[in-house]
């Protein structure tokens, strides 16, 4: 239990940028996020170059970004806004979960090619989508207590290392099964020498797994189970928490919303009666004021809140501390995020004009004092990837609905998770709905309100 918490940026920085080298997650978080397997998020040295090197070629590759922007904008359509809008009668709504289930949906869709349908008007509990949540919290149980009472409970099989185990099992069965079947088609694929392949099919084998098998020497279940493992760690419940944190304060904060809603109506054109239109991510990206608020969500609310690395060797931090490779050192984003040195005196002030330019643009801030996305040489690949998705989600529900919180809605707190998720989810969020009310409410706001005070 040998810890050093700091929220020093030029100790994130040493230790992050200018000693990359020197500092690794170390065994000691391999074996506590043993669930995490060898992929990227827990490697170290060569494995951790070589993972990154494949997703990285991944990522930037022209037919994944295509694939991704298809997968975003079908989900959307045909579950996440048709929901919503047979929710609109109820008298709650709890985004958070809604969110949960749409990325859930989206990561095994890019990674496997498969869709478990978790958003759903039914609402179904996906076995494997509940076990990937037990994983995660009972991860953080083992921050909690000395190494030798969860190794104990490991071996004996009690209390939350029981549940662990149960859930590793489930959701180890669910991307293997997936993983074979995609092998399967993988085969079938070439050797089929006039291409009769399913276009559905097809599809699928532009994501994950079709990188990663290529080379002969990669098709081994344990390297597939734990790159795919890894998107869901990188992908789920990060991009939920950040939607989750910015529809709670847009609610609170009218005149940002507004201000969203003119730049979205400039984007999008007038209305023409047409149902469901969603961005793709050329006119996404053309959201800069959007982006400014998702920064500001980010920087008061970072999906992960922590971060920790170990030395290999002893070193004396920039802000004087010596440490040894004994010390697990933890970064806290979260409060990096509100530290006045480093934001100012309004540090705890929602204001996404921080980070709009004079000119318009966005303003650069260095990743070790905005470092929600991580920062160095492990900065999170899917940052650019992350604005597309959640600006098209955004968009695409703001130019619909309105959300306003009822007037007895519970004091919001973070939940103490890997992922900071609301404790208890943004349920009590009334959605008033029709293109109509969104025209009125951004004309109203904004015929009152001059747009220098906005």
């Amino acid at each position: 239990m040998n810890y050093l918490v700091t929220r020093d940026p030029m100790n994130a920085h040493h230790i992050l940028s200018k000693r990359f080298e020197d500092y690794v997650k170390g065994a000691d978080f391999r074996e506590v996020f043993a669930a995490f397997g060898d992929g990227i998020v827990a490697a170290d040295s060569e494995k951790w170059k070589e993972m990154r090197s494949l997703f990285h070629s991944l990522f930037k590759h022209k037919s994944f970004e295509i694939l991704l922007e298809k997968t975003i904008q079908k989900k959307l359509q045909n579950s996440l806004l048709p929901i919503l809008s047979n929710l609109c009668e109820e008298t709650t709504v709890d985004l958070q979960d809604l969110f949960c289930r749409f990325t859930f949906d989206n990561i095994s869709s890019l990674g496997l090619g498969f869709d478990p349908n978790s958003l759903s008007i039914e609402f179904p509990v996906v076995e494997a989508k509940k076990a990937f949540d037990e994983i995660q919290e009972c991860i953080l149980y083992r921050h909690g207590v000395p190494r030798s009472v969860w190794k104990l409970q490991e071996w004996l099989r009690l209390g939350e290392e029981r549940k662990m185990a149960k859930a590793c099992r489930v959701f180890d069965n669910f991307l293997c099964t997936l993983i074979a079947s995609k092998l399967e088609e993988l085969s079938k694929r070439e050797t089929n020498n006039n291409h009769q392949v399913d276009e559905s099919v097809l599809h699928q084998f532009d994501s994950l797994l079709e990188a990663v098998t290529r080379d002969e020497a990669r098709r081994d279940e344990k390297f597939l189970r734990d790159s795919a493992f890894n998107l869901f760690v990188a992908g789920k419940d990060t991009i939920a928490s950040a939607l989750t944190w910015f529809f709670w304060l847009v609610a609170t904060h009218p005149l940002v919303e507004a201000k969203i809603l003119e730049e979205i109506r400039e984007v999008f054109g007038a209305n023409d009666g047409e149902q469901y239109r969603i961005l793709g991510m050329v006119d996404a990206k053309k959201l800069v004021y959007l982006h400014g608020a998702l920064c500001e969500v980010l920087r008061l609310f970072p999906p992960i809140p922590l971060e920790r690395k170990q030395p290999i060797k002893a070193d004396v931090l920039p802000s004087g501390h010596v440490v040894d490779s004994d010390t697990n050192i933890v970064f806290s984003f979260y409060a990096m995020g509100r530290c006045e040195e480093i934001w100012g005196k309004d540090c705890l002030e929602f204001k996404p004009e921080r980070w709009i330019s004079e000119k318009g643009g966005i303003i650069h801030v260095p990743s070790y004092k905005f470092i929600s996305f991580n920062a160095g040489p492990r900065t999170c690949l899917g940052k650019d990837m992350s604005f597309i998705q959640m600006k098209m989600v955004i968009s695409a529900i703001l130019r619909h609905y309105c959300v306003h919180l009822v007037e007895d809605h519970p004091r919001v707190i973070p939940s103490l998770s890997i992922a900071l998720l609301m404790k208890n989810g943004l349920k009590n969020a009334s959605l008033k709905v029709s293109i109509v009310q969104v025209e009125e409410l951004l004309q109203g706001t904004l015929l009152r309100t001059p747009l220098t005070k906005l």
